[in-house]
């Protein structure tokens, strides 16, 4: 058994670190309630984007379709992974690059990839797939303005051609304990899922709906991957309270364990004094 003197500096060296594990905690937790606030106060918003836009395109008529509309034989894929710059919370990162790996493994076609964060860019950098640009240092307050030039290159990207089609990877925030790794279609925007948001309300369109239809489509797109900003910020700051709550968890379990052990050696140790005491006052009296 360790001695009382090394189980006392363990206790300490532990205890340290759940002050630290403590203090990330609370500030996980102030920057995950604002994180979820910022992911559940756009859903509506973009709900109802796509709701609009379905009707829209549902009255839009025209003899050549919007090129985001545009479906083609798949020979290239682009998937777009919603990566945490930092560790420390969990299985969160590779839980999403294992669900975008098994993603790639199932397609026909070659697959190219974009990361946002750099856990993302690493991973993909380690397994040597083709990493068409890497984004990072959003931060905790990821704006509109920051996805612009991702959305603009994913854009880009489809129109002239390099990929036939365009997936984006994020990891969905359902709650505080539980976050889903999704992985769903960007482009080509299907017309029969927006259908399923259009309701039966009639609208005007100036100048005409094609001409709106043009002008919506990029900001869908924009919204899309910014929604998924927020959600795997959501995700992450989460799935960081929860990791350090843990963490701290197992330090003062492991401190109260120390702490037991550091009694019994103590306790052990006075027992052992106690007895040489005696052996030598019987011996003198002998």
């Amino acid at each position: 058994m360790p001695s009382v003197r090394q189980l006392r500096s363990r206790i300490r060296g532990v205890r340290s670190t759940a002050r630290v594990t403590r203090a990330m905690q609370m500030v996980a937790a102030s920057k995950m309630r604002r994180a979820q606030e910022q992911a559940l106060g756009a859903r509506p918003y973009a709900e109802k984007l796509r709701e609009v836009l379905a009707h829209v395109a549902g009255e839009a008529t025209t003899d050549s379709p919007h090129p985001l509309l545009e479906v083609r034989p798949v020979r290239h894929t682009l998937v777009l992974e919603v990566t945490p710059d930092r560790g420390l919370c969990g299985g969160l990162p590779s839980n999403l690059n294992r669900a975008v790996a098994r993603f790639m493994l199932a397609r026909e076609t070659p697959t190219a990839v974009i990361t946002i964060g750099r856990k993302g860019r690493d991973f993909m950098a380690r397994t040597g797939v083709d990493l068409k640009a890497s984004f990072d240092g959003f931060g905790d307050r990821p704006t509109l303005a920051d996805v612009l030039p991702v959305s603009r290159m994913l854009e880009r990207a489809y129109t002239e051609g390099e990929a036939d089609e365009v997936h984006i990877a994020f990891t969905l925030f359902r709650n505080t304990m539980e976050q889903t790794p999704v992985v769903r279609r960007l482009l080509p925007v299907e017309p029969p899922a927006l259908q399923e948001a259009a309701g039966s309300s009639d609208h005007l369109y100036e100048p005409n709906a094609a001409g709106v239809l043009a002008a919506l489509l990029p900001r869908y797109l924009e919204m899309q991957v910014y929604d998924a900003l927020l959600e795997a910020n959501a995700s992450e700051q989460s799935s960081r309270m929860v990791a350090m709550r843990k963490a701290t968890e197992a330090a003062d379990d492991m401190i109260e364990s120390l702490t037991l052990d550091m009694n019994k050696a103590r306790q052990n140790a006075i027992t052992a004094e106690l007895l040489d005491i005696v052996g030598g006052v019987a011996a003198l009296e002998g």
